[in-house]
């Protein structure tokens, strides 16, 4: 509706209602699906009134039908059925109102709801959302656990009851929604993400009771699936009885059967960690005990040995050797000493012998000229050159004689 408007020339509010109908009456019929959440028959209307919501992305809109077509499946629909309806968008132009004028409506059987649940369930398979590499492991004890659940529901005090049964100490941070319904699938989410955006719950536990497909339908939504596949914090999923299988379990780090096992699979029981920690204590009494009879057996052997049990035996039993060796080594020096004195006594004896003082002290003389050259031959010397004469006893000057 390309128009030429301004603030000096607006269009009055009929016609833009009119303009709005116009565009609206070319549109074609389509098919919907939706729950329905409102349900108006008056008695004797022709027409019956009807509000079709989606419940993953909180929208509704408004339907009518004529008697006739509701009542072709008034027997099997109700508040809260899934139905398809095959209606043409209408403009009531007095109010501003969109509508849907259902032509016919369908329910959504279980088997087909199934199928779908089947669908989703591969295409999010392919996308890894349930890979058991992305499952993040629950803390040994939680000291805050959020809790998603119905208001004063079953499923709330199982988990209250038997969590603090197991664990006296552990705290809750709940979150009351609806479970089933057009309005379940936003709270859920709205709460998971809450109880994720607190930094101080360590586990979160969303739980429902059992119901039939259609009742746990808002536990198979993608919309909470993924809400779940993005939480940073453990996730587990408790929901209905053990057949039960919401796409929920399978995007969960956890499945829980039930809300009473959930509560088991939380917080660990404090009397089994009582007795897990005693089971331990004697273990580890024992291992200490075992390992300190060995040491001492062990010790108590290696002091029996001689060498440890009198160690001064073996320095008793080589000192007479040690005596003996240090006798035979003293003796066999002495000889040494006494073999090398007799023969230095006898070398000495022989260099005194041939000693030149042993020939002057026998009254041999030696003459040197005044320069110390010995005089060997008389041609040597001149006429009365002097001579020094060495003896025995010392020396003294003599003149050759011609």
């Amino acid at each position: 509706m390309a128009l030429n408007t301004s603030a000096d020339a607006p269009l009055p509010v009929g016609e833009v209602s009119r303009l709005i109908g116009g565009w609206i009456d070319r549109l074609g019929a389509v098919w919907v699906e939706g729950q329905i959440t409102q349900l108006s028959r008056r008695p004797g209307a022709g027409v019956v009134f009807l509000t079709l919501r989606d419940p993953s992305y909180d929208v509704s809109v408004s339907v009518t039908c004529y008697r006739q077509v509701f009542d072709s499946v008034a027997d099997v629909v109700s508040e809260g059925a899934r139905v398809v309806v095959h209606a043409k968008p209408e403009w009531y132009a007095p109010r501003g109102q969109l509508s849907l004028r259902a032509a016919e409506i369908k329910p959504v059987g279980v088997g087909e709801l199934l199928a779908r649940l089947e669908q989703l369930k591969k295409s999010l398979t392919a996308e890894g959302l349930f890979a058991p590499g992305r499952k993040k492991p629950l803390p040994f004890l939680p000291q805050l656990v959020g809790l998603v659940c119905g208001r004063a529901s079953a499923a709330e005090r199982d988990v209250l009851e038997n969590a603090r049964r197991r664990w006296p100490a552990v705290r809750f941070e709940v979150r009351n929604v609806a479970v089933q319904g057009v309005h379940a699938v936003p709270q859920v989410v709205q709460a998971v993400k809450e109880l994720d955006a607190l930094d101080e719950v360590d586990v979160i536990v969303v739980a429902r009771g059992g119901g039939s497909v259609e009742d746990l339908l808002p536990f198979s939504d993608e919309q909470l699936v993924r809400a779940v596949a993005a939480c940073r914090t453990p996730v587990v999923s408790a929901i209905g009885h053990e057949p039960d299988s919401p796409l929920l379990d399978l995007v969960a780090d956890l499945r829980a059967s039930t809300p009473t096992d959930a509560a088991k699979k939380v917080v660990p029981d404090v009397g089994e960690e009582y007795e897990r920690v005693r089971l331990l204590r004697e273990r580890a009494r024992r291992c200490v005990g075992a390992f300190v009879d060995r040491e001492e057996r062990g010790l108590a052997q290696a002091l029996a040995r001689p060498s440890l049990e009198d160690p001064y035996r073996m320095v008793d039993e080589r000192a007479d050797q040690v005596a003996a060796l240090l006798d035979r080594g003293r003796r066999s020096l002495g000889h040494l000493l006494d073999r090398a004195d007799s023969e230095l006594t006898h070398t000495h004896a022989r260099v005194v012998a041939l000693s030149p003082a042993a020939t002057l002290r026998r009254g041999y003389a030696v003459l040197q000229r005044a320069d110390g050259h010995v005089v060997r031959d008389p041609a040597e010397v001149a006429a009365d050159e002097p001579l020094r004469a060495r003896v025995a006893e010392g020396e003294f000057t003599v003149r050759v004689d011609a």
